[in-house]
């Protein structure tokens, strides 16, 4: 294993690493994510987005005049086999630090008394824990591995379940500004993260979740899918929608 977790013999194409770099840096940019002596808690699910996140993370730290500090947390909900163990041995070898907390979010979100709505519940526990943690390293800033196609499902998502247009922010305040949360992934496909993923040679660490696949998520993301088939613009027009909205024509 080389630095930032490449497969020694690799084949990552740097056109690739470039162009995912830029995006990332033009997001970043745009919203003022990072600052000079940042502390950034980096949510870890062990899935291909935040690992992705660290590792540009990581690496923009050698080419960009901005200094800050990382450091992993992984929030284990306690499915069996855990998903720690694979990715602490991971990190280590990729010099990322890593903080892991086991939990039974997963187990109690699945439990007899919430069988409805088991996403909402473990999330919402998760996310208040990561703060919890994050502000005990002592971090001002959390970064989390949403992309363009999470931003897009979250605003049908709120539109078809919560009967509101809204998404998730690329920057937003929590606590009066205390923590910050930043997405520098907002402007990348999934497909592009899958690929970069796959040649870079990061791990497949399984979600053990009995809710995975078969989430409302899950639902909008077949549904948008059909429409992207039909016209490649249409997922970029969606996109630029949410940065463009008309007051004037809404209710």
């Amino acid at each position: 294993m080389s630095r930032f977790g490449l497969v020694k013999g690799g084949s990552l194409p740097q056109s690739l690493v470039r162009a995912m770099n830029r995006e990332m840096g033009r997001a970043m940019h745009r919203y003022g994510m990072l600052s000079d002596g940042d502390r950034v808690a980096v949510g870890m699910s062990g899935g291909k987005d935040s690992l992705a996140l660290m590792w540009f993370l990581s690496m923009r730290l050698a080419h960009i005049p901005v200094k800050y500090s990382l450091v992993g947390i992984h929030i284990d909900p306690g499915f069996t086999p855990a998903t720690a163990t694979p990715l602490a041995r991971f990190c280590e070898e990729s010099g990322w630090p890593l903080r892991v907390e086991r939990t039974d979010y997963g187990r109690v979100a699945h439990g007899e008394a919430n069988r409805e709505n088991p996403c909402f519940l473990c999330a919402r526990l998760r996310r208040k824990r990561l703060f919890e943690l994050a502000e005990e390293e002592c971090c001002n800033k959390v970064a989390l591995g949403h992309h363009k196609d999470d931003l897009i499902e979250t605003l049908f998502l709120n539109m078809c379940y919560a009967g509101e247009i809204a998404t998730m922010r690329p920057k937003q305040e929590f606590f009066g500004g205390k923590i910050t949360v930043v997405r520098p992934l907002a402007y990348i496909e999934e497909r592009t993260i899958i690929r970069f993923a796959r040649l870079a040679g990061l791990p497949e660490i399984v979600n053990h979740c009995p809710s995975a696949g078969v989430s409302k998520r899950k639902e909008i993301k077949t549904l948008l899918g059909q429409l992207y088939a039909g016209n490649p613009k249409v997922k970029g027009n969606i996109f630029r929608s949410m940065s463009n909205a008309r007051p004037d024509y809404l209710l």
